[in-house]
């Protein structure tokens, strides 16, 4: 491909991502397609000879295209929101045009540089404390790997140093922590056997004297207490552990605690949801996502930690061929993580951050509150709907309730939910809270307004009449 050809396609392609950011709304939120037919419709080998790029847009368009969830349609109500924006998608293609391997300083020193100037950037945004330090890592899930390994280094060197021997090591989340702790307990090779899950309260937070005496019993049984993951917004149910509480206790039994706050950490963007923080300074380590809430390309990852020290002793190592002159002074971040090759990420960060400011951030965070909020209400006002979980963020979970028993309302809300999705003009998931089939509703789309949510309870109301009949406020 020549310089010139790439222009040209480059600039339809510019035009047709413009379009698409556009006309997303216009397309159903998910694809028809069966499993299968994706792949019928693409060769069993790879191509002998090169073919042009316009016969392969071409299949993007009639194959790839249409089997396509679109995640940033206004519709979008499911999980939580991967976001993106058009300096985001940007600066992701200077990334691409570039091509750098950004795994220690020398290898591109502006990539170092900005990521530590926009992790700050993101510290102050939080108003986390000033002894915190960001690395940009792909995942949360990722990032609580990290933490994991870290603690279990710190507390493998205490019994080495302290008591001379070794002990099986556990780790603490809640009943409602993501499946990636599980899965990353796994990996840093504590064993599933090691964890512990605490029970939760009635607003799905963990409890925190349960958890003290999980940690004593575990000490009395010869076992040593290693890393507690609480949650700032968990998956199910938008539920706050108490970090003040839980953060005493880890200090208390010199115990890593790591906060996951993937989804809801934006919100402390917010000086009226900064309570969530309340007993942060007690915390090791703290992640959330820029690419949930904050209208930054998929993947990246705030991940901060207060003792830099324990997390680069975890990963660092230093074969003769990595080493450079300025190893001593700068931040080789193939140090502060499982990666040694590393993406370009602090470049769509920093564009997404100078292009709305932290306000114009705050505002699209606040908007999404507020209808998230309006949603409860007219939830609340229609009898046939019960509210399952507080609404302390974006996240509404409910179910239809006529009074029959736990299972029949059960079937009768997945049956509610697959009404629902049917239409193809919003899409939403469910969770089990408490045994209960749950709905869930997050607004957290960049392109979602107020009409938006206005469709889907419209969508919801009319599904809710053909399978209960007309509602009673």
């Amino acid at each position: 491909m020549t310089p010139d050809e790439f222009k040209k396609l480059g600039y339809q392609l510019v035009d047709w991502v413009s379009e698409y950011l556009t006309k997303v709304g216009d397309y159903p939120v998910c694809s028809s397609l069966q499993p299968g037919e994706i792949k019928e419709k693409l060769p069993a080998q790879p191509p002998i000879k090169a073919e042009s790029m316009a016969d392969i847009f071409q299949d993007f368009e009639k194959v790839i295209f249409p089997g396509m969830t679109h995640w940033q349609h206004p519709g979008w109500f499911a999980y939580f929101p991967a976001n993106n924006s058009p300096p985001s998608i940007l600066a992701e293609l200077l990334t691409a045009g570039l091509g750098a391997q950004c795994m220690i300083w020398k290898t591109s020193p502006a990539a170092a540089e900005l990521e530590e100037v926009v992790c700050d950037w993101l510290r102050q945004m939080l108003a986390l404390p000033k002894g915190f330090v960001g690395v940009i890592q792909d995942t949360a899930s990722t990032s609580t790997l990290v933490a994991l390994l870290t603690a279990r280094e710190k507390a493998t060197a205490f019994q080495s140093n302290i008591r001379g021997m070794k002990e099986p090591l556990c780790v603490y989340a809640s009943q409602e922590a993501h499946s990636s702790v599980e899965k990353d307990v796994k990996i840093a090779g504590y064993g599933k056997e090691s964890l512990r899950y605490i029970p939760t309260d009635e607003n799905y937070a963990l409890i925190p004297e349960l958890l003290e005496q999980a940690i004593e019993q575990d000490k009395k049984q010869g076992l040593t207490p290693a890393c507690v993951v609480a949650t700032l917004g968990t998956t199910s149910s938008g539920a706050v552990d108490p970090l003040e509480p839980i953060g005493k206790i880890c200090q208390r039994h010199k115990i890593w605690l790591h906060v996951d706050a993937a989804y809801a950490g934006t919100a402390a963007l917010l000086p009226e949801k900064r309570w969530i923080l309340e007993g942060v300074e007690k915390v090791d380590s703290f992640v959330f996502n820029p690419h949930k809430w904050m209208l930054t390309n998929f993947d990246c990852s705030a991940y901060f930690v207060k003792d830099k020290e324990a997390l680069i002793k975890t990963f660092e190592i230093h074969p003769e061929y990595l080493k450079t002159g300025v190893d001593a002074v700068v931040n080789n971040y193939r140090d502060w993580g499982i990666q040694l090759g590393r993406r370009f990420r602090a470049l769509k960060l920093w564009f997404v951050i100078r292009t709305y400011g932290v306000e114009g951030i705050q505002a699209l965070i606040r908007k999404h509150i507020a209808l998230a909020q309006k949603f409860r209400e007219w939830l609340e006002a229609d009898s046939r709907f019960e509210i399952l979980a507080p609404t302390h963020f974006s996240l509404v979970c409910f179910r239809l309730n006529d009074g029959r028993n736990e299972a029949a309302l059960n079937e009768l809300n997945r049956i509610f939910h697959d009404r629902i999705n049917q239409s193809g003009q919003i899409f939403l998931t469910h969770t089990s809270l408490k045994g209960k089939y749950t709905l869930r509703l997050v607004v957290g789309s960049r392109t979602t307004e107020e009409k938006h949510v206005q469709q889907a309870w419209e969508i919801i109301r009319q599904a809710a009449d053909a399978l209960l009949g007309g509602g009673k406020s």
